[in-house]
């Protein structure tokens, strides 16, 4: 049985270095025998299907082949249709009312307790906020995410620790939904 998936790559083609040109990942990708394969935006997002696998597995083997090809470590994040829906759906905020950059997910690569983001007053930030799901953090950002004061103290190195954590807006967190559904 083949499985559609999205790679969720942290940190590429915002400046500097870790340049990562989309045709040549696609290369990368159906190298590694993976089907269908497809990107969107040069910010990082691939789509592709595999009959073997889970999303642990081959988030390491797209880890280890990026690397390997590019000479940079690149976090990945890989998640199925299934999963991207669920996100989209469980949205807290009433994304259809919202403008696209002020609605970002951040993709965790793994479950996330509350506890971690206890520090955080969130009534300081109002009326910026967050909340968290199934490995997803959603934030609501009225200025935008550049402008956002939650989202740096989000955004902070002891916060996300021990994660790979990377965020998309909702138009990409839609668009993803929609290519693995097709």
């Amino acid at each position: 049985m083949t499985t559609t998936y999205a790679a969720l790559l942290r940190g590429i083609n915002v400046g500097g270095s870790r340049k990562v040109p989309m045709a040549e990942l696609r290369t990368l990708l159906e190298g590694l025998g993976l089907g269908d394969v497809r990107t969107y935006l040069q910010s990082g997002q691939a789509v592709f299907s595999s009959a073997h696998g889970d999303e642990e597995s081959l988030a390491a083997e797209l880890t280890a082949s990026i690397e390997k090809h590019f000479g940079f470590a690149v976090g990945v994040i890989v998640r199925d249709h299934a999963f991207l829906k669920a996100v989209a759906d469980a949205c807290p905020f009433p994304a259809a009312e919202l403008e696209a950059k002020q609605l970002h997910v951040t993709y965790f690569s793994t479950p996330v307790e509350a506890e971690r983001y206890a520090g955080i007053d969130q009534a300081a930030h109002l009326p910026e906020e967050f909340r968290l799901g199934d490995r997803v953090l959603y934030l609501y950002a009225p200025e935008g995410l550049g402008r956002s004061k939650l989202a740096e103290q989000l955004s902070r190195p002891r916060l996300n620790k021990g994660l790979i954590a990377t965020t998309r807006n909702w138009n990409t967190v839609v668009k993803l939904v929609e290519m693995t559904g097709a």
